[in-house]
């Protein structure tokens, strides 16, 4: 069911105007409790551009496609790509209708308290908010990591003595964070503007790159493309070594869900944000598909290509294309500049969603971390926790870069995870013939079958996430994503018995000036003046 404008009664808000809400947001915000503390300066083409950035699929594909060279080889990266671009749209479009149904920072864990049995509510949203804050929290972190340590293999590439350290990448992640917290924070109002001309850099650079390895690069046959198949992991099933190459392209997509937990920052976001995550699949879909493509009839040298002292197959395939270091040195760096665009864009998003879980109380020191800055109207103090996460977590890499591959690994599973707990939760309700108010966008009636292929595709993802890239498995070769993620919902379930049993109920409603009368928490509200 759309949400109903016409008998919704708006008291006027001293802040209303400052704050750049309009009345469907206003509406959305009294319907779900909360108080609307951040300006909305995100339209439709800034926030498009954002999310399109933040997921920035065919720079992934770049950057990790490597790894499907050994399990599954190209038929794996091609029609695992296709595979992954359906799988990843159902789960896109289940969240979207979700999202407007409720557009609200929290996103996942939010949705889960909705759709939830109410005597599990509080305990299901609180193991979903660990998994959720702190899936994305790997994420950031392994961005800031990934874009470190591009700029360390270019100066590999470009000095002969040059000796890389661990410790040097981890100062450069110091250097990268900084620069994304400065944007976040003196440069918010700015922010949209930084995304858009990423946006249109993710395009160009694409196109850019694109053309230059088809006209320099050399060209392998079709038949290695379409048909060539590897089991270089030793699996004893090629079954599993595809499904285990198939991983490489569907990390391309994940975070698709960035541009939601921006959605208190997004106007009129009931329509804007759900119409934004279906384009955002669409665009990155059809751009790492083509860059893929690209990349494999451009190989070349195998094996120079995968044994490059830069540790970037990319940068070795546009060294091999042009035959100059500044010309392969140029095309990397506009890699290097679409992953700042990403990081701003991500490090926004992952904080919003801290402050959101802190807002609820699910946050240790919760008060603190739930704290707006009230001149420059953002979670500040959140922005701070999550660089200063990555930061702490930067520290490992000195010590191990498998000890922080290994966090880093949660990244994805953990957010998979994230994706199926509020779909399978909504399909329960579907099932059982609930009422369920929609918002204005809304999949209709085959939203069912949709959210049903949704957690197939998730729950096939889930299960090859946490194998090891190779047989026998050594400490270096080791998946950790298994067990840290184990080790994630044991902390969650102790805090739970520690502090969450005692105080935590869920998304808390709090004193937003005027009374709300709702079928639902987050739908058809009549908002009035207290006491009216």
């Amino acid at each position: 069911m759309p949400l109903n404008m016409d008998n919704i009664e708006m008291i006027t808000d001293p802040g209303r105007r400052t704050l750049q809400s309009t009345e469907q947001d206003m509406a959305g915000m009294a319907a779900i409790g909360k108080r609307q503390q951040f300006r909305r300066i995100f339209g439709f083409l800034p926030t498009l551009a954002l999310s399109v950035t933040l997921l920035a699929s065919w720079e992934s594909v770049a950057e990790a496609f490597a790894a499907g060279l050994t399990n599954g080889g190209p038929v794996s990266l091609v029609y695992g790509m296709l595979l992954s671009i359906t799988g990843t749209l159902a789960l896109a479009a289940s969240l979207s209708e979700m999202a407007s149904i409720c557009p609200i920072a929290g996103a996942q864990y939010h949705w889960t308290h909705l759709f939830a049995p109410p005597r599990a509510a509080a305990f299901i949203t609180w193991m979903q908010g660990w998994i959720t804050v702190f899936a994305w929290q790997a994420t950031a972190t392994s961005v800031v990591y990934l874009t470190a340590i591009q700029i360390q293999g270019l100066m590999i590439l470009n000095y002969d003595f040059y000796v890389p350290e661990r410790w040097h990448g981890t100062l450069l992640m110091w250097a990268v964070i900084s620069i994304m917290f400065a944007f976040n924070v003196w440069g918010i109002r700015i922010l949209p503007m930084i995304e858009l001309l990423g946006g249109v850099c993710h395009i160009v650079f694409f196109i850019m790159i694109l053309v230059a390895l088809v006209v320099l690069a050399p060209q392998s046959s079709a038949d290695s493309v379409f048909t060539k198949f590897v089991n270089g992991g030793g699996w004893a099933s090629d079954g599993v070594s595809w499904s285990i190459g198939l991983l490489t392209v569907v990390y391309c997509f994940v975070g698709f869900d960035g541009a939601i937990h921006m959605s208190e920052e997004v106007k009129d976001s009931a329509t804007t944000v759900p119409k934004v995550i279906i384009l955002t699949i669409c665009i990155n879909g059809v751009l790492a598909f083509a860059f893929l493509i690209a990349l494999l009839f451009c190989l070349g040298n195998i094996e120079d290509v995968l044994s490059t002292p830069t540790g970037f197959p990319i940068i070795a395939i546009f060294l091999q294309a042009t035959g100059s270091k500044a010309a392969a040195t140029a095309m990397e760096a506009g890699l290097i500049i679409i992953a700042f665009a990403s990081g701003f864009a991500l490090l926004a998003s992952v904080s919003r969603l801290t402050f959101a879980f802190a807002r609820d109380g699910g946050m240790p020191f919760s008060k603190f971390f739930a704290y707006v800055d009230p001149h420059y109207h953002i979670p500040i103090r959140s922005i701070a926790l999550v660089s200063v996460v990555i930061v702490l977590l930067s520290l490992i890499n000195i010590g191990s870069s498998i000890a922080l591959n290994a966090i880093l690994s949660l990244s994805t599973l953990a957010l998979y995870v994230s994706y199926l707990i509020p779909i399978t939760l909504l399909v329960m309700k579907r099932l059982r013939k609930e009422p369920i108010e929609f918002g204005p966008w809304r999949l209709g009636a085959s939203g069912l079958w949709i959210n049903l292929y949704a957690i197939a595709f998730g729950i096939y993802i889930v299960i090859f996430l946490p194998f090891p890239v190779a047989t026998p498995v050594n400490a270096a070769s080791m998946n950790y994503a298994g067990p840290v993620f184990l080790g994630l919902l044991l902390i969650a379930l102790i805090d739970w018995f520690v502090r969450g049993r005692k105080h935590y109920v869920g998304p808390t409603q709090e004193d937003i000036g005027y009374e709300v009368e709702a079928k639902e928490p987050c739908v058809s509200v009549t908002a009035h003046p207290k006491g009216s």
